[in-house]
């Protein structure tokens, strides 16, 4: 592609921006809902950071695609090199690459910003550096990381970690609690031209690398707060790029114009309910922490009903006692579904004997069980505010829970704290869902080796078993496809029997789109790579270099 220019009629929302923009290329997205903006630019931050700082404000080392077996997209990084013993990683930096206020971007920021995180662990949102034993760059140009020990699965991480200017960072006392109030970026949009708690506008960066490919001068992001507040905006036109679940999306989206709006739903994120086996609490701590409770609170989902119900048939049941989904099944460890899997499956009956033979009863007569110690078990499920599919499955959840003498209840904090409570442990239940990467290994690492515990939102049950970590760090030890399959049979046989996670669906990656304005979006039809605007999928980068302007 070409740069080009165009005339948009800009939309309503953006009548305040000045005469001189009005022949830009204007593209709207809902990367998030939220009942209000925050002005944070920190790409280390997990709770308040906007969701279009990470690959469009600060660009990646290398984009894996996933949906074409991790297919390399070189972007800050021209290239990337093991050496013959597999303990160290060297990334080559692409020519010309400069920080949006002109300064050259070397691989000496790489290194400054890794040891930046080691400094500050917080920071470490990936959790890179139990693995790593240094990071440096031996000139502007390569920039080498030298692992523990072998890990085929670590360059992913480290590419999901976001390099910042040392020019800039350097003279931060604080990275941790910093806004990054004046952003010096290196993607392809770093501007921010108006930024308000109802919407902001996130515009070209005059110093991208890549700007002959890039058509889109900006993305305007307006604050919208739950499903049905998007489906209102999609059906009226105002969208371009989007992912929410929108109920009978035929009827209420596709029908307005099927000449113009579409969507696509791959598979996706497994969903699954935490329970904090951390929690101060102490009868939900001995609960939380019993295998035969979790299994009892699995046997009372009713997944096919959450599938139908509550995602009106869009997900898809994830019935497998490790959690593997549908997706994965070439993984799957037959042996231990056949042995464990009567635990992912729909039966009230069955869990209510099996708390029963596990001491569980109605000690004082209130309808709910208490522990084998005689302790009250009562909790909260939290669920982001607005999502109203997970709500309603959490719903569903709370009625089989009732069924088999289990008290909860929902709560529906917005998504940042939501977020925040399940990092640091401040929370009792929650509906939860992973990221997915090329191999189910990803997704089982980041939700359950006991490195990531506080350090995202996905291992939010604070499960700990070192022979589990033991067997996911064997998985990334190798590269032999025979020795990772033994590995992970080894994985899924863990998970399978002691159950940390009640998996419960996998949902689709939610995505529409509207081409009134823009072209080129992925689709069925044209599958280039996730579709997604949402953060935590890197080539959301490749499908904005993608997009083209109506003319």
């Amino acid at each position: 592609m070409s740069l080009k220019k165009t005339t948009l009629v800009l939309l309503a929302g953006t009548v305040g921006l000045p005469a001189a923009h009005a022949q830009e290329a204007i593209l709207t997205a809902v990367p998030q809902q939220l009942t209000a903006w925050v002005e944070n630019y920190n790409p280390m931050n997990a709770t308040t950071v906007l969701p279009t700082v990470l690959d469009f404000m600060y660009e990646p080392l290398v984009v894996f695609n996933a949906i074409k077996g991790g297919e390399a997209n070189y972007r800050l990084a021209s290239a990337y090199e093991y050496s013959e013993d597999g303990l160290s990683l060297t990334f080559t930096m692409r020519d010309g690459a400069k920080w949006s206020d002109g300064e050259p971007l070397t691989a000496k920021d790489v290194a400054f910003t890794f040891n930046m995180i080691k400094e500050f662990p917080a920071l470490d949102l990936r959790a890179v550096w139990p693995k790593l034993e240094s990071v440096e760059a031996a000139d502007d140009k390569t920039v080498t990381f030298k692992f523990k020990q072998v890990d085929a699965g670590l360059i992913y991480q480290i590419v999901q970690t976001y390099v910042v200017p040392e020019h800039v960072w350097s003279g931060v006392a604080d990275p941790v609690t910093f806004t990054n109030p004046k952003p010096v970026g290196s993607g392809p949009l770093t501007e921010i031209r108006r930024f308000t708690p109802q919407e902001y506008i996130q515009c070209r960066n005059p110093n991208y690398w890549d700007n002959a490919e890039l058509e889109v001068d900006c993305m305007r992001m307006p604050q919208v707060s739950n499903n049905d507040q998007v489906l209102t905006m999609a059906a009226n036109g105002e969208l371009d790029w989007f992912g929410s679940f929108l109920p009978d999306i035929e009827r209420t989206y596709l029908a307005g114009d099927p000449d113009h709006r579409g969507y696509w739903f791959p598979a996706g994120s497994p969903v699954y309910f935490s329970l904090n086996m951390e929690s101060e609490d102490a009868g939900l701590k001995e609960a939380f922490s019993d295998v035969d409770f979790r299994r009892a609170f699995s046997m009372a989902m009713d997944r096919q009903a959450m599938v139908d119900i509550a995602g009106y048939g869009y997900p898809t049941a994830n019935e497998y006692a490790s959690g593997l989904g549908q997706a994965y099944d070439v993984w799957n460890n037959v042996e231990a579904e056949a042995e464990f899997g009567q635990f992912a499956q729909f039966n009230i009956e069955a869990a209510r004997t099996l708390l029963a033979d596990s001491g569980y009863s109605d000690k004082d007569g209130d309808g709910f069980l208490e522990t084998p110690s005689g302790l009250p078990i009562a909790f909260e499920i939290i669920v982001p505010n607005g999502w109203t599919d997970w709500v309603n499955t959490v719903q569903l959840a709370i009625e089989g829970l009732a069924e088999v003498g289990i008290n909860a209840s929902m709560a529906t904090p917005e998504s940042p704290a939501w977020t925040d409570a399940l990092i640091s442990g401040k929370y009792e239940a929650a509906l939860n869902a992973a990221a997915t990467g090329v191999s189910p290994h990803f997704f089982l690492d980041s939700s359950l080796h006991s490195r990531n515990v506080g350090q995202n939102r996905f291992a939010s049950s604070r499960y700990a078993n070192p022979e589990l970590d033991a067997a996911l760090d064997a998985f990334n030890s190798t590269t032999d496809a025979a020795e990772q399959a033994e590995a992970m049979k080894k994985v899924l046989a863990l998970i399978a029997a002691d159950m940390p996670l009640i998996n419960v669906f996998n949902n689709p990656l939610w995505y529409e789109y509207n081409t009134t304005r823009f072209t080129g979006f992925f689709n069925a039809d044209n599958p280039v790579a996730r579709p997604v605007v949402y953060a935590g999928v890197p080539e959301r980068l490749l499908h904005l270099l993608a997009l083209s302007p109506v003319k």
